[in-house]
Protein backbone atom coordinates (compact mmCIF):
# COMPACT_ATOMS: atom_id res chain seq x y z
CA UNK A 1 0.00 0.00 0.00
CA UNK A 2 1.44 3.10 -0.76
CA UNK A 3 2.42 5.95 1.84
CA UNK A 4 3.42 3.59 4.25
CA UNK A 5 4.43 5.89 7.42
CA UNK A 6 6.12 3.50 9.43
CA UNK A 7 4.84 1.80 12.98
CA UNK A 8 5.87 3.01 16.25
CA UNK A 9 5.07 1.32 19.79
CA UNK A 10 2.04 2.02 21.41
CA UNK A 11 0.41 1.52 25.03
CA UNK A 12 -1.82 -0.86 25.14
CA UNK A 13 -4.05 1.11 27.13
CA UNK A 14 -4.63 3.15 24.01
CA UNK A 15 -5.94 0.15 21.60
CA UNK A 16 -8.76 -2.05 21.55
CA UNK A 17 -7.01 -4.95 23.39
CA UNK A 18 -6.62 -2.53 26.68
CA UNK A 19 -7.49 -5.48 29.74
CA UNK A 20 -6.43 -8.49 27.63
CA UNK A 21 -4.90 -10.95 30.19
CA UNK A 22 -3.06 -14.27 29.18
CA UNK A 23 -6.05 -16.49 28.38
CA UNK A 24 -7.82 -13.80 25.81
CA UNK A 25 -3.94 -13.51 24.45
CA UNK A 26 -3.68 -16.78 23.58
CA UNK A 27 -7.03 -17.47 22.34
CA UNK A 28 -6.11 -14.54 19.82
CA UNK A 29 -3.08 -15.72 18.52
CA UNK A 30 -4.95 -19.46 18.14
CA UNK A 31 -7.85 -17.61 16.15
CA UNK A 32 -5.79 -15.19 14.31
CA UNK A 33 -2.95 -17.85 13.69
CA UNK A 34 -3.69 -21.03 14.16
CA UNK A 35 -5.93 -21.55 11.22
CA UNK A 36 -3.08 -21.27 8.70
CA UNK A 37 -2.27 -24.66 6.46
CA UNK A 38 1.01 -26.76 7.82
CA UNK A 39 2.21 -28.30 10.32
CA UNK A 40 4.98 -25.44 11.17
CA UNK A 41 2.29 -22.90 10.67
CA UNK A 42 0.37 -24.69 13.71
CA UNK A 43 3.58 -26.28 16.05
CA UNK A 44 4.52 -21.85 15.87
CA UNK A 45 0.84 -20.91 16.58
CA UNK A 46 1.62 -23.57 19.95
CA UNK A 47 4.63 -22.21 20.89
CA UNK A 48 3.55 -18.67 21.11
CA UNK A 49 0.13 -19.68 23.09
CA UNK A 50 2.99 -21.31 25.60
CA UNK A 51 4.95 -18.03 25.70
CA UNK A 52 2.21 -16.03 26.24
CA UNK A 53 0.67 -18.76 28.92
CA UNK A 54 4.12 -18.66 31.02
CA UNK A 55 4.48 -15.06 31.02
CA UNK A 56 5.66 -13.48 27.50
CA UNK A 57 4.48 -10.00 27.25
CA UNK A 58 3.13 -9.01 23.87
CA UNK A 59 4.18 -6.19 22.28
CA UNK A 60 1.72 -4.00 20.18
CA UNK A 61 2.84 -1.57 17.11
CA UNK A 62 0.61 0.47 15.44
CA UNK A 63 1.63 0.73 11.50
CA UNK A 64 0.05 4.24 9.54
CA UNK A 65 -0.22 5.26 6.01
CA UNK A 66 -0.72 8.59 5.01
CA UNK A 67 -4.25 8.05 3.96
CA UNK A 68 -5.08 7.17 7.78
CA UNK A 69 -5.19 3.27 7.28
CA UNK A 70 -3.57 1.89 10.28
CA UNK A 71 -2.74 -1.55 11.65
CA UNK A 72 -1.99 -3.23 14.59
CA UNK A 73 1.09 -5.71 14.81
CA UNK A 74 1.31 -8.10 17.39
CA UNK A 75 4.49 -10.01 18.33
CA UNK A 76 6.11 -11.07 21.55
CA UNK A 77 8.85 -10.23 23.84
CA UNK A 78 11.81 -12.11 24.84
CA UNK A 79 10.63 -15.87 26.21
CA UNK A 80 10.49 -15.75 30.13
CA UNK A 81 13.10 -17.95 32.45
CA UNK A 82 9.64 -19.88 33.13
CA UNK A 83 9.30 -20.34 29.73
CA UNK A 84 12.78 -21.78 29.15
CA UNK A 85 12.10 -24.19 32.01
CA UNK A 86 9.32 -25.39 30.52
CA UNK A 87 10.67 -26.40 27.08
CA UNK A 88 13.93 -27.98 28.84
CA UNK A 89 11.39 -30.09 31.11
CA UNK A 90 9.87 -31.03 27.68
CA UNK A 91 12.92 -32.02 25.97
CA UNK A 92 14.01 -34.31 29.00
CA UNK A 93 12.44 -37.30 29.02
CA UNK A 94 13.10 -40.21 31.20
CA UNK A 95 16.17 -41.22 29.14
CA UNK A 96 17.79 -38.25 30.18
CA UNK A 97 18.47 -34.67 29.01
CA UNK A 98 17.21 -33.96 25.33
CA UNK A 99 15.82 -36.91 25.10
CA UNK A 100 12.96 -35.55 22.96
CA UNK A 101 12.82 -32.39 20.45
CA UNK A 102 10.51 -29.52 20.64
CA UNK A 103 9.73 -27.20 17.23
CA UNK A 104 8.86 -23.70 17.49
CA UNK A 105 7.30 -23.81 14.55
CA UNK A 106 7.38 -21.38 11.33
CA UNK A 107 5.67 -17.75 11.69
CA UNK A 108 2.59 -18.09 9.08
Amino acid sequence: MEGYLGEMLVDINDTPFKGYGKKDWALYFIEHYGQYDGENHKQWTMDQVARILLGTKVIINKASWANGQFEYRLNLDKPTKKYKKWVKSVKDGEDGPNTYGYNEGVTP
